[in-house]
């Protein structure tokens, strides 16, 4: 179990972080309620697991093509870009009307979009790319791990950005019934802008790297 725990500790150290994917989870959970948040943690996390696998059974391919030269930027470059457009669309639209919380999940249109955001930010993002990277090298082929130790690792880890995200988004749904039009207002206005100086945050550590 020691190895499973060790998976729950990178994993915390992952959840603790504030970026774009925590003020996603809490935009979409603020607005529009706990299943608005879930669609946008339902990306992120199929974007883990496919990040999971390609470093397990690729690491080689994966691990030459992130040292190839530029790809940090090129990849920094779209992932801001992502961001950009998404934190523009933030401040551009208005809130959803707090009596109706899940009009935009209607269908399957507005949760497809809800899902795709998230698994947009979590993939175009340099740093989610090395972080796999690092914890299959330091850890995995670092101790040698068999595919048994590996799954133990990969799952604790795996797991705790799981709970992490999932506790995230029903905290703010918790805190949602004391919000007023003005606040879903304010949340709007900060996440956007929140997104558009990750956006340049990311172009100017790509570049710098």
């Amino acid at each position: 179990m020691a190895i499973f725990f060790q998976g729950v500790y990178w994993g915390l150290l992952l959840a603790i972080l504030v970026g774009p994917l925590l003020v996603a989870l809490i935009q979409a959970s603020l607005e529009q309620g706990t299943k608005a948040g879930l669609m946008v943690g339902l990306g992120i996390w199929v974007s883990d697991l496919l990040f999971i696998l390609s470093v397990y059974f690729g690491f080689r391919f994966i691990d030459k093509v992130s040292k190839a030269d530029h790809f940090e930027l090129s990849v920094g470059l779209v992932g801001a870009l992502v961001l950009l457009i998404t934190g523009v669309a933030t401040l551009l639209t208005p809130p959803p009307k707090l009596d109706n919380p899940d009009h935009l999940l209607k269908g399957t249109h507005g949760s497809w979009a809800l899902w795709s955001k998230g698994f947009l930010i979590n993939t175009i993002n340099p740093f989610t790319v090395i972080f796999w990277i690092t914890a299959m090298s330091t850890v995995v082929l670092e101790r040698n791990y068999n595919g048994a130790q590996s799954a133990l690792f990969f799952g604790g880890l795996f797991g705790m950005i799981v709970f992490s995200d999932a506790t995230k988004i029903f905290l703010a749904h918790k805190i949602r019934h004391r919000l007023t039009p003005k606040h879903l207002w304010w949340v709007r206005r900060v996440a956007g802008i929140a997104l558009i100086v990750f956006a340049f945050v990311l172009v100017a550590r790509s570049w710098l790297s």
